[in-house]
């Protein structure tokens, strides 16, 4: 049943993907615990069993989890590489599921949104663009920290996850507000159980 239903995700997002040739997608939620890092990495290794060459970032610099999911390394990633870019290509990490290469969050930045906001986050991901098919960029909550903000500007597309009888209606809306507000390009939601 949960294949089957990221099948379907997966299969919109690839509408998207040749419709509007989007590569970029955000994937947030209103609040915190809303399951969107496990959406971010089902959605990435269902959609790299495909012939797609995928990306998923760590952008969670606050409290990563990317890195657990998949037992990686979290010594070096996007903080280190937005710090030096000359790191770039040690930062990006085999996950040895299909055609999914995994950025983690890397050290530790004491001013996330100061680092997001920098215009090489810009650059990365154009680099990045031209090396992958898509880039899925897990983030953290849209109406707890700025980076997300910054984040859902830079990215093509956003998708958010909501939590049937977790997130109320008014904290959905608030949320699709401030991605307004950010210029974002809102292309649906993910609704799960919990």
């Amino acid at each position: 049943m949960i294949s089957d239903q990221f099948q379907t995700i997966k299969t919109n997002i690839k509408f998207l993907t040749e419709k509007r040739k989007n590569k970029v997608f955000l994937i947030t939620s209103p609040g915190l615990g809303e399951g969107k890092s496990t959406i971010s990495a089902n959605l990435a290794v269902s959609m790299s069993q495909q012939k797609e060459k995928i990306l998923l970032i760590d952008a969670n610099l606050r409290e990563p989890i990317i890195h657990t999911i998949f037992k990686l390394s979290n010594d070096m990633g996007l903080t280190d590489v937005l710090q030096s870019k000359n790191l770039l290509y040690n930062a990006i990490n085999k996950s040895g599921i299909g055609n999914l290469d995994v950025m983690t969050s890397g050290s530790h930045s004491p001013n996330p949104a100061e680092l997001i906001s920098h215009e090489w986050m810009r650059e990365l991901l154009n680099t990045l663009a031209d090396s992958y098919d898509m880039i899925l960029i897990d983030a953290p909550s849209i109406l707890k920290w700025t980076e997300t903000r910054i984040l859902a500007n830079l990215s093509d597309s956003v998708v958010l996850t909501i939590v049937r009888g977790k997130t109320g209606i008014e904290k959905a809306e608030e949320a699709r507000k401030v991605l307004d507000l950010a210029h974002a390009n809102l292309v649906g939601a993910i609704i799960t159980e919990k």
